[in-house]
């Protein structure tokens, strides 16, 4: 048996339905292999970067590591993808082939050193050097990228290496590693109690759930946490759907991205924060200004990593565990007690707040402006969304509106955001990924036209794939998030500095790849035609015009201070 074929049986073996990646030379010897085993489907894209964020999204929704793969010249072009999962905690097997490394220093088109590149953007970066060490290092591969803080890992394959032959391959798998998490680590039992007295004592605690708790399905536990001492929950965008947004004790996304006044606000009025599966990121923090740096809050943090544990706060009471597991001992320790929802007077002067903040963003939301206000896109959508759906945005106006004002009702992932890295192009590629991992869900693809303009080529690899995949685009002929910023921090006769794009007929593009395609300029086609395009069960292509982010300015919070001060119009 060749190494080769030997790696498509590990990946029979861990329960590998999809890899996601595109040809080059340097890959035919394994091609050659994978042609007969139809049980591993290669899903062709059209780029090598599009096939790493597809891998991401599967992994996302799927509960199981995303498989990529490209050729020794396209290795490079993996990076802001790998990057974004690296950042993201996100678990996927990465796979480039390569030349012999022999010929490396000999200047052979292709070669590159490829470990020095990814070594930086993955938990290891491994290369085949004997065919007979690819077993045990696929098998590490998936123990490293499933176990303690997920993430992906390079394995470098030479050409000549996927030809060589293995005389007793060994081609055992480990079958706790099939799935993250593979292993679930449990804080301290002195610490968790630590935790429990500063919970109880709290006037004013709040809990905020980071990513952390999607990648460990840690939500039924947080509810549960979070009912028994009365305490409000909100999330970061990255870790929206850790906890239902109809819950009383709900605050929504908090944080720079997302984030709203009324979130914010609880955040930085608590005398306890409860940070769960979050690394107090920048976004997350409002750049470490909600709370700020030399809060008075006790913060109790807990994080399956080390490193993010008080990286970036003074802590009370620090837990280094699984947030599932961890809280799942944490439940058990806690005395009981009457459940405060609505009893609390704080939940209810909270809730009072809800309700006025309801009402002004239902106000927005019944808005008949052309260009269509984006709330009122927000409204169209849930009104129209089908009961199982995903929804894949890029950053911008597609993630922030929804992140903020698209209340989901359900915990668990059903949406998803690249706010790690925060790079352009993730929507349409990750969408692909989003079909695999979850087939029977309607997947709903909200996409800036800055965003498209990197991979606008996949279209034709969502004709191929089909089902039911939306593609929403948000045409505001230009970078508006740079104009923003431009016209807040600098001035407004800069907002035109290498920030807009010639008129561009997205319709005539989409339908060049085969896809049905519509344009809504006005608010009242909106209900109808979404509703329409969302019971289609293949692909479909919806342009709406909108205004800039200069325009009308999103609910970001330093942008807020500026916009109000200068005497722009801003959404809070």
């Amino acid at each position: 048996m060749n190494a080769s074929k030997a790696l498509m049986e590990l990946l029979k073996g861990y329960a590998v339905k999809e890899v996601f990646g595109l040809p080059g030379e340097t890959t035919l010897p394994l091609y050659k292999e994978w042609l007969s085993t139809p049980e591993v489907k290669h899903v062709m894209m059209r780029d090598e970067r599009s096939a790493a964020f597809a891998a991401d999204a599967f992994a996302r929704f799927s509960y199981k590591p995303g498989v990529c793969e490209g050729p020794s010249v396209g290795a490079t072009h993996m990076i802001p993808g790998v990057a974004e999962a690296y950042k993201a905690s996100i678990p996927m097997l990465v796979f480039t082939s390569d030349i012999p490394l022999h010929y490396e220093r000999r200047n052979t088109l292709t070669g590159i050193n490829q470990t020095a590149m990814f070594e930086g953007i993955t938990k290891e970066s491994i290369t085949v050097t004997e065919a007979s060490d690819l077993p045990s290092i696929v098998r590490r591969a998936f123990r490293l990228a499933t176990s303690g803080k997920p993430g992906p890992v390079h394995i470098r394959f030479p050409i000549d290496k996927q030809m060589e032959e293995i005389g007793d391959p060994h081609l055992y798998v480990q079958k706790d590693f099939k799935a993250y998490p593979g292993h679930r680590s449990v804080a301290e039992l002195t610490k968790i109690s630590e935790a429990l007295k500063v919970l109880g004592l709290a006037q004013r605690p709040v809990i905020v759930c980071g990513q952390g708790v999607l990648l460990s399905q840690a939500w039924g536990e947080v509810q549960v946490l979070a009912e028994l001492y009365g305490v409000p929950v909100g999330t970061t965008i990255n870790g929206k759907g850790a906890f239902p947004e109809n819950h009383p004790l709900s605050i929504g996304v908090t944080g720079s991205r997302g984030g709203t006044t009324l979130g914010n606000k609880v955040i930085d009025e608590a005398d306890v924060i409860f940070y769960v599966g979050c690394s107090t990121d920048s976004t997350g923090t409002d750049t470490w200004k909600t709370p700020s740096l030399d809060t008075q809050a006790k913060i109790i943090h807990l994080n399956v990593s080390e490193g993010e544990v008080g990286n970036n706060y003074p802590i009370e009471v620090a837990l280094i565990g699984d947030a599932a597991a961890t809280l799942r001992v944490m439940i058990e320790v806690a005395e009981k007690q009457e459940k405060k929802v609505r009893k609390l007077p704080r939940i209810k002067a909270i809730q009072k707040e809800k309700e006025e903040y309801d009402a002004y963003v239902s106000g927005l939301m019944a808005s008949n402006e052309i260009p269509i206000h984006p709330l009122r896109f927000v409204k169209e959508l849930g009104d129209a969304l089908p009961k199982d759906y995903l929804i894949v945005t890029d950053v911008g106006i597609a993630a922030i509106y929804t992140a903020a004002f698209l209340k989901q009702g359900e915990a668990g992932r059903r949406m998803i955001f690249n706010y790690a890295i925060g790079s352009l192009g993730y929507a349409i590629p990750a969408s692909i990924g989003a079909r695999y991992a979850r087939p029977n869900s309607t997947v709903i693809t909200l996409v800036g036209d800055g965003s498209f303009g990197f991979t606008a080529g996949e279209l034709e690899t969502v004709a191929r794939v089909g089902g039911p995949n939306h593609l929403i685009l948000f045409n505001n002929q230009s970078y508006g998030w740079i104009r923003a910023e431009w016209l807040l921090s600098y001035g407004k006769e800069y907002v035109d500095f290498a920030t807009n794009f010639k008129p561009v007929d997205y319709l005539k593009i989409a339908e060049g790849f085969g896809l049905e395609a519509t344009r809504m300029v006005k608010p009242d086609e909106l209900g109808p035609t979404l509703k329409r395009n969302l019971e289609k069960k293949e692909p479909t292509f919806t342009e709406i015009i909108v205004k800039p982010e200069d325009k009308l300015v999103p609910p970001v919070p330093s942008w807020i201070k500026k916009a109000e001060k200068q005497g722009f119009s801003y959404i809070k």
